[in-house]
């Protein structure tokens, strides 16, 4: 993003002017604490609002097909925008109504993008616009911008939506010596607007589009899949029945090979890479084992997009025809259709879509004649731009490779990420256990508070090590559990339909071992235990230590271990990502949608919110960034009774607009003092007469509920990663049929940071934590918290000495492969 380090209190508040205010149904990141001071003097790269966007204007639309999310790219858009002194304009009905004119081309004001974040679909429209292919309908938007001197343009939509862009940038000089010619514009006109700058974002629920690890709607499609998958599940379970479900995915399979390792599907068809011959053969044999297994049930997804290796269409119909005459099993069809794409976006989709908004106006503003068009996207959390006719390229590249029948190819052009994805499907869905055992006893435990998506890790920890030929076995109840040997031997049918499960099957604890130590090595020693996989918050890595610590007086505890970060207050040093954050914010996000719903009817009230997250504030910050907030407060970043001043100024003068509602999210521990209670009590008193305040403590429902796509699918490859670098450790540390890991690095936290999944020695991440608040000592998602301000009309000085670069999706690509 633009903002890298945050620029302590003074980026934090800002003194909001009249009518500077956030609506509470529009989002973007969420600045914490309130307003600060004004900063007295802006450091030498700060960009002066007055001057980025100063005489220029700019043009948002929304084309192609509808994504959730694309809503708050649009208000982002708008409100940074204006927010630089630009002029912004809606196009309504996409490419359609840049060629129509008149009153589809709309200037934006602050308070129009308001109560937008949590809508699906696109406000704007959009539409699918064949005047626009041709140069006559090109000449007639070319004239249409000029004559309101738009020279930027922020096309938010697919490949084919973004091509167009780009060949409209391509032929502007002509498009304009035209209209000069023909009288259509003087050349006045004309030369205030010599160029044409274009910065596309990517809004497309089939994630389709190469360069980007997500596009803006997928994550909502994903999240609808679910929620259906879910529910059909438990009437399948109930028939003993075989589903078949088609997902959208004409020429892409990631939202169908996402789904399947979600929801732990039998089988999955996917486009990229068809089925080898013969695969009537195997899908029947593998059904019949599930049934065989004790299973009551079947899912098998199939992209709408799938075909054999021939070029031949596999449709849901003709998979299930297939189950029906071989199997005889009762089996049902469901076709998904457009319901993917409708509903509230998820909170990822409304973070995503806001984080893109604000990078593509400074791509614009920064842009130059020499500028090639770009596109605004995600790699891991790390924002970046990339030519757009590169990555429209690659993705015309993958098309001729399934064209040409090299699947292999067209999924590596896909990214590392889906292949990733698909080998962590082949290896639990294609793969059983071996008859040969390797010797090896691996055991999984949970620790800390319950977090959602817990339970997939442990299916797939499982299933991985069983495909290892290891023994598994589940310990009961963390640390004290492994103490006092509640460790039993788990096989591949027990975890069967676990990945949609909430909370934790194993029980977990709080307690950490080191008053157990002789007990816990007794128990190593009983069921003869080579490796531990510990899945769990900040007590997994504090007892993953304390054993660590141990080693040098008891020798059974010498054996590689292995840590996976889940806790919904994603605090644990070494990750950017913990299994659970991802549910527990879009509970937080729905929760909030509700209660600006019953807002919008009384007016003039705010909502306090308290959220979880112990002393680390992710939770508030992104849901309020997600759920479009006034305020967050939370300890990373200090705040003061000035700051909450000025924030009641802010509300106040928020009563004074159209838009009569507020909403303050406070982290439970995020100040001894200013409490939730005292914080309500001097809104509700400061606010007498103008506004009323009501509050909410969510306590542990955000620990509940069943996991998110994210979670499930970030739980099931995190497990499969963990088994396999404790598998190689056990063999490295492996002498005389004995194991012995004494180094550091034999006992390491998995990951996730920046763009990759790394394994990190624990004793290195204790010089990156703040034990004493059990939080990491630099924290990612505080570089995102400056938007909200800027969002909220906060006076604030804009910091733009660090911004993303351009990158090159080849030179990406094969930098990741090497890194793989």
């Amino acid at each position: 993003m633009m903002w890298r380090k945050p620029l302590g209190r003074s980026l934090a508040g800002g003194e909001a002017p009249p009518g500077g205010v956030e609506d509470f149904g529009g989002g973007a990141v969420l600045f914490g604490g309130g307003g600060a001071k004004k900063m007295a003097q802006p450091p030498k790269h700060c960009g002066s609002r007055e001057h980025m966007g100063a005489g220029k204007a700019i043009a948002v639309l929304t084309s192609g097909g509808d994504a959730q999310g694309m809503n708050a790219a649009v208000r982002a858009v708008v409100r940074v925008g204006i927010y630089t002194g630009a002029k912004v304009y809606f196009v309504h009905e996409g490419y359609q109504g840049l060629v129509d004119g008149g009153d589809n081309i709309k200037e934006a004001t602050w308070e129009s993008v308001s109560m937008m974040l949590q809508l699906g679909g696109t406000v704007i429209g959009s539409a699918r616009c064949q005047d626009f292919r041709t140069r006559e309908g090109r000449l007639k938007a070319a004239r249409n911008l000029v004559k309101r001197g738009i020279t930027n343009l922020c096309v938010i939509g697919g490949d084919g939506s973004l091509t167009g862009a780009d060949t409209f940038r391509a032929e502007w000089s002509s498009l304009l010596a035209e209209l000069m010619k023909t009288g259509g514009i003087t050349a006045e006109e004309a030369k205030k607007s010599s160029y044409l700058n274009i910065v596309g974002m990517v809004g497309s629920i089939d994630n389709d589009f190469c360069g980007t690890d997500m596009t803006i709607g997928t994550d909502s499609a994903l999240h609808r899949i679910m929620e259906i998958v879910d529910a059909i599940t438990t009437t399948a379970q109930s028939h003993q029945r075989t589903f078949v479900l088609e997902v959208m995915g004409r020429h892409c399979g990631y939202l169908a090979l996402i789904t399947s390792l979600a929801c732990g599907a039998d089988w999955v068809f996917i486009p990229e890479s068809p089925p080898e011959d013969g695969w009537e053969d195997h899908l029947c044999r593998r059904l019949t084992e599930t049934r065989l297994g004790g299973s009551r049930l079947n899912i098998i997804i199939v992209a709408e997009g799938a075909i054999d290796r021939h070029g031949k269409a596999i449709t849901s119909d003709d998979v299930k025809d297939l189950v029906v005459k071989r199997l005889g099993y009762d089996t049902r069809v469901t076709i998904l259709g457009h319901v993917q794409r409708g509903g509230t976006p998820s909170a990822f989709d409304r973070i995503l879509g806001s984080r893109m908004g604000v990078e593509a106006v400074m791509a614009l503003l920064e842009g130059t004649p020499d500028t090639p068009a770009c596109v605004v996207s995600l790699s891991g959390n790390q924002a970046v731009r990339l030519p757009l006719m590169e990555c429209v390229q690659v993705t015309k590249d993958v098309t001729t490779a399934m064209n040409e029948k090299r699947f292999d190819d067209a999924v590596k052009l896909r990214g590392r990420s889906f292949q990733n994805n698909w080998n962590v499907y082949k290896l639990l869905a294609h793969i059983r256990p071996p008859s040969t055992k390797s010797g090896y006893t691996l055991a999984v435990l949970n620790v800390g508070a319950p977090a959602a998506g817990m339970n997939a890790a442990v299916r797939s920890t499982v299933r991985i090590g069983l495909i290892h030929g290891h023994r598994m076995l589940a310990v009961h109840d963390g640390f004290e559990g492994l103490a006092f040997g509640k460790v039993e031997d788990i096989s591949w049918e027990r975890v069967g339909g676990w990945t949609g499960l909430g909370g934790s099957k194993l029980g977990t604890k709080r307690t950490l071992p080191k008053k157990y130590f002789e007990e816990i090595s007794s128990t190593i020693s009983t069921f003869g235990i080579h490796g531990l996989i510990i899945i769990g918050g900040f007590e997994a890595f504090m007892g993953s230590l304390e054993l660590m610590d141990g080693r040098a007086k008891f020798e059974e505890l010498c054996i590689p271990i292995c840590v996976i970060p889940a806790t919904v207050s994603n605090n644990v040093p070494g990750s950017d990502f913990s299994i659970g954050a991802d549910t527990a914010l879009n509970t937080i996000t729905t929760t909030c949608d509700r209660i600006k719903q019953s807002a919008a009817g009384t007016k003039r009230r705010v909502f306090i919110i308290e959220t979880m997250g112990g002393y680390c504030g992710y939770l508030a910050t992104m849901a309020g960034l997600a759920a479009g907030a006034d305020a967050a407060y939370i300890f990373e970043e200090h705040f003061s009774i000035h700051d909450l001043q000025i924030n009641v100024e802010h509300l106040t003068e928020k009563m004074k607009t159209t838009v009569k509602r507020g909403l303050v999210l406070r982290n439970e521990h995020c100040n001894e003092n200013y409490t939730t209670d005292f914080i309500y009590n001097l809104y509700t008193e400061e606010g007498k007469g103008i506004f009323d305040c009501r509050k909410n403590v969510l306590g542990h429902m955000q620990q509940g509920g069943a996991p998110t796509p994210f979670d499930r699918n970030f739980g099931t490859k995190m497990g499969a990663k963990s088994v396999a670098w404790i598998t190689g450790k056990i063999k490295e540390c492996s002498r005389h049929g004995r194991i012995f890991a004494n180094t550091a690095d034999s006992a390491c936290l998995l990951g996730m940071r920046k763009r990759s999944l790394v394994f990190q020695p624990l004793t290195d991440l204790k010089e990156q934590t703040d034990f004493e608040h059990r939080i990491p000592k630099e924290q990612w998602w505080l570089k995102l918290r400056p938007i909200l301000k800027i969002l909220a009309k906060y006076n604030i000085e804009l910091d733009t000495s660090e911004k993303a670069l351009m990158e090159h999706v080849r030179q990406k690509r094969i930098s990741q492969e090497s890194s793989m």
